[in-house]
Order: structure tokens, then sequence, then C-alpha cells
């Protein structure tokens, strides 16, 4: 059934692609999310002669519930492990599935009955593409590594621990975190001699706020860094002049009590809802990190810049879906978003451990679509794709920190346009 699914999601998006070409996606915008999931879970099929990307199945952490590291509705959290071979049989890649955040009771209650909520709904096995991808010629670096996706079911990027029992919910991020990495651990990852940690959105910021967690898990002798895809999101001022995304962080935070597993180094200066946001993390990390990142974020101008709560009268109703329908005075607050990126990424860049790949794209999430991590097409900043640009920098082959000219000079973008 699994097969079938994403056979038949990938049959839509190549027509999508043929009526509308082969840069662009085309979404209903009610749908946004279910359907950039199901292109990273479809990409695969798109690639000439790869119609059959590796299914990999589900695995319940079942020691978990004792530990009270549960799902919003109390079930088991869980992930999907394939296992490495050869130069790869001791070392580790670990992914953080991303999806949002749900920050009041309303939105938490409706997330629990989806699968990023409760294991109940997750699917019994989902396609590894792109740097889960376990084929040479679509992830080069890390195809034989033993490649785990941490599936996301607590709504607050892996970092809450509290509940709420007249809703029956369970906010439970951090020890989900902590019992999945123990039962890894337990199944030999304890002994890498090489780690990452990566993740894309809420699961690219969670990278970030457990990165030099997932150092301490490791002996000093083990090489680990972490890479974090459209996880910089930013505390900025929307088109109201209201800051809408803090606005929501601030339910998160607070709901889910996460201030007590965020990072001390900032909360010690910081109100816990500015120590969610991270630019105020990235500086003070002392693991490696990597920041891949669009300069004009999809999910961030759809919801954080120009929200529809933001935008009464439609004025930025075009312009949200499409960036080619953007006025001259639109692009320029766009501009200034991109300017406030850079600007935040400052001091981190300074650091010679840290790598960087800022294009100049309006999409969302470029490690696990084939097409946008490794591919013949692929958005590319000096002539160097993402994937070539990650492994570089993993394996210090060269020092990354690229960053694109400003829109609309980048002609490689895999642009996303929703209808």
């Amino acid at each position: 059934m699994a097969k079938l699914f994403w056979l038949f999601i990938a049959i839509g998006l190549v027509i999508i692609n043929l009526v509308y070409g082969q840069q662009h996606h085309f979404f209903n915008e009610t749908e946004e999310l279910f359907l950039l999931e199901a292109h990273e879970h479809a990409a695969s099929f798109l690639e000439e002669g790869n119609g059959n990307p590796l299914l990999v199945g589900l695995t319940l952490v079942h020691n978990a519930a004792a530990k009270g590291a549960v799902c919003l509705d109390g079930t088991l959290p869980g992930y999907h492990l394939h296992r490495g071979y050869g130069s790869g049989a001791d070392s580790w890649l670990v992914n953080l599935e991303g999806g949002g955040w749900c920050n009041n009771v309303r939105s938490c209650v409706y997330r629990k009955k989806t699968r990023r909520g409760s294991s109940l709904y997750m699917e019994k096995e989902i396609p590894f593409t792109g740097i889960l991808s376990n084929k040479p010629e679509e992830n080069p670096d890390f195809f034989n590594w033993n490649r785990a996706k941490l599936r996301y079911c607590d709504g607050g990027s892996f970092a809450g621990d509290g509940e709420d029992q007249d809703a029956e919910l369970q906010f439970r991020g951090q020890r989900i975190w902590a019992a999945a990495m123990e039962d890894l651990i337990s199944k030999g990852m304890h002994f890498a001699n090489q780690a990452l940690l990566s993740g894309c959105s809420a699961g690219g910021l969670a990278t970030i706020i457990h990165c030099d967690e997932f150092r301490g898990l490791f002996p000093r002798t083990t090489k680990v860094k972490c890479l974090s895809d459209a996880g910089l999101f930013l505390d900025s001022i929307d088109i109201s002049g209201e800051r809408t995304l803090r606005n929501m962080y601030n339910g998160v935070v607070g709901m889910q009590e996460a201030q007590k597993n965020l990072p001390q180094i900032c909360t010690n200066h910081l109100d816990p809802t500015s120590c969610f946001f991270p630019q105020n993390l990235i500086a003070s990390v002392r693991t490696p990190l990597f920041l891949l990142n669009t300069a004009y974020d999809s999910w961030q101008i759809q919801s954080s810049l120009a929200p529809p709560s933001a935008d009464p009268h439609g004025y930025w109703h075009e312009c949200r879906l499409n960036h080619a329908k953007c006025t001259r005075p639109q692009i320029k607050f766009l501009q200034g978003f991109r300017t406030h990126m850079l600007n935040s990424i400052k001091d981190f860049s300074r650091s010679n451990k840290n790598g960087l790949f800022i294009n100049s794209c309006f999409a969302h999430c470029q490690t696990e679509r084939q097409d946008t991590w490794f591919s013949d097409n692929s958005p590319v900043i000096r002539n160097k794709v993402i994937a070539l640009a990650v492994g570089d920098w993993y394996f210090d082959r060269e020092g990354v920190k690229v960053i694109d000219c400003p829109y609309p000079c980048d002609n490689t973008c895999h642009h996303l346009v929703f209808s």
C-alpha cells in the first residue's frame, strides 16, 4: 500500500512538472504541508531510472513508555533505521523529522489525530531519498552509513516536557529524543567513528537545539557534526508590523514547558521564547554546525512574514503564493528578510568549524528531496551542489561558506509555487 500511495503522489507530481515545468512545483495552498512532505518522499520517483526508492520500516521504541517518552496522544514514538555497510558500517546519520508545531490546545488536539502526533497514524514504511538514500549516485558521501529518521510526534521540536491532563495531551519531545538516542546507542551507535545529526524545518530547529547534546553521546574520538536544513527561523516583523512567529513560538514554549530543555547559555540572559529562535542559539553551539537555508524560505514567507492574518485585504495573496507575482515593494520587503538572515549568521560564520549554504531560492527543505540534494539539475552556488558542499564540509575536504547573490540572479533554483 505504501508503494502505491507514493506512486500515485509521484505520478501527480510528474504531471504537474510536465504541465508547469521542472523548476517549479505547484501545490494547493491549503495542502501545502502535506504536499511538501509528499514531494520529499516521492522525489526519487521523478528522477530518470529511479522508480523504486528504498522503503524503510517503522520501529517503535518499546521501552519509551516507561520513561514517559510518548507522542502527543500517549502512543509510542518511533524511527526508521537502515543499516550501513562496508566503509560506512561504523558511521551514523540521525535525521530529525520536521512538520511545524502546535502552540495551543486546539492545534495540539487536532495534531494528535495525525502522524505528527501519534504513531497510530504513522506510515509503516517510508522512502529514504536525498541524504537518506542508499545509492551512491544519489547520495555520494552518506549512502552506506547507518541512517535513522526519528519521527516527529510531539509538536515542539523535541524540546518540550509537560502535559495537559484535561486535554489528554503529552508534551514529551525531550524524552522522545532521549529514549530514541538510547535505543540507537543500544543498536551500535555508541561505537560510531563518524556521526551526523540532521533535520529539516522543525527538525532543523531541533538539530540546533540538540546538537551539543548529540555530541555528548559519543567518545571524544568520534567525528560529530550537525546539519540544519531550513531551520533558520527568524524573529522577524511581518507585513503588518507584528511578530507572528514569535507569538506562535511563545505558545509552543509556554504550553510545552520547553524552557527547561533549551540551552542554558541562552536562557541565562534571554527569555525562553527568544531561545527557541535559532538566531539566538547558533553562535554558541560548540559542535560544528552547517546551516543550509534558502534566503527566501517559502514557509516563513507564507506563515511568518505574510500570513493571511497579517494581510486582511489580501494585498500579499498572489505574492505569497508565487514570487513571480510580487510587486517591486514586496520584493524589497523580502530582500530585507534576506538581509536580516545574513546579519543573524555573522557571528556564526566567523568560526572555521561551521558551514553555510544560503541560496536565493523560494523553497523550503533541500536535503531530503532528491532533486535538490543531488541530481543533474540540483541548485548550485559557485558550481557546487548541496550534497557535495555538505560532504566537503563534513569530511574537511574544504571549508564551505557560500552565500548566493540576491534574487533573481540564481537560475538553478527549484522554486515552490502555490496555486
